[in-house]
């Protein structure tokens, strides 16, 4: 790897490969991200294995017919980003999703760990995946709507089914997790994900069903809502009170509320209790839906607040 130094700009690249300035990073790689995983490449035109790496990670994205993007940021024009992500050598690549940091690398890998590396982000950003067919599909929309409705058991009876004749399907494993956890059968759930085939066990909807658990057990030891919203309201420091709120308020239902407060802890002491805001809030966005405006709009607050 080669340390930082100085350079020139590279040239512009097509519709998925974006030469990003420190300016549009926000737009280009955090927002952007929203909607499809990015790979962001931290490059310079002086530095040799970046010139070997970049095309690499092209050809990778290129393959991937649009289900990546690739921003390519020069350091020497972006050094306040470099300096926020703690970049000191290169190349250094990193994915983002959802607007955080989610994956990378540094230094020059094998092109076969670099169509793994993308494969990975494809597979998060859900654009891998066979067609199961309409009707699986039809079968899957019905399984959700009786899950948000409330009628659990129905729900966890079709998705049931619906492994019965495709058992590697991602979303109908995290639909049968999430419909024991409404149920309140924790144990059950996870004993559904933890059987999960190999091949699916980090699929984002095992992963969202995983967050879903581990909130639902943090759930049973919260203490009242309104004693902790006075606690809070007696001392906006009590960061201990604002969290053990934040879990109570997601537990009724108020996710909004949940992330508010920690939104507002990670604002007053990020750092506070080996980061616990930050991780809590990465949770309870992984286990909502990602086009979830609630998850949206805190994923874009938090990222503000990081590269603020």
């Amino acid at each position: 790897m080669i340390e930082l130094g100085g350079g020139a700009a590279a040239p512009a690249q097509d519709a998925n490969i974006k030469d990003v300035s420190e300016q549009d990073f926000m737009a280009e790689v955090v927002d952007a991200s929203m909607q499809v995983p990015v790979i962001v490449d931290f490059w310079a035109p002086w530095c040799g294995p970046c010139k070997t790496l970049g095309p690499m990670l092209e050809e990778a994205v290129k393959a991937a017919g649009g289900a990546v993007k690739m921003a390519k940021v020069n350091v020497d024009e972006a050094q306040m980003v470099a300096s926020q992500l703690r970049i000191q050598s290169i190349p250094t690549v990193y994915a983002f999703w959802q607007g955080q940091p989610v994956d990378g690398f540094q230094g020059a890998v094998p092109q076969s760990e670099i169509k793994a590396f993308v494969d990975r982000l494809v597979q998060q950003g859900g654009g891998a995946g066979a067609d199961q067919g309409n009707g699986l599909e039809d079968a899957l929309t019905a399984a959700e709507e009786m899950l948000e409705q409330g009628a659990a058991s129905d729900a966890a009876q079709t998705f049931s089914a619906i492994l019965g004749e495709d058992e590697k399907n991602a979303a109908a494993y995290g639909g049968l997790v999430r419909a024991h956890i409404a149920l309140g059968e924790l144990e059950q759930a996870e004993a559904i994900l933890n059987g999960a085939p190999a091949e699916i066990s980090k699929a984002p909807e095992l992963e969202a069903a995983h967050a879903q658990l581990e909130l639902a057990k943090q759930a049973a030891g919260v203490g009242p809502v309104a004693e902790l919203t006075a606690k809070v309201e007696a001392n906006p420091d009590d960061h201990q009170a604002r969290y053990d709120l934040a879990q109570a308020l997601y537990a009724q239902g108020d996710g909004e509320g949940a992330v508010d407060h920690l939104l507002e802890l990670f604002r007053r002491d990020r750092e506070w209790n080996d980061g616990a805001a930050k991780a809590q809030l990465t949770t309870i966005f992984d286990a909502l839906k990602p086009n979830d405006p609630v998850a949206l709009k805190g994923r874009r607050r938090l990222s503000s607040m990081i590269f603020a």
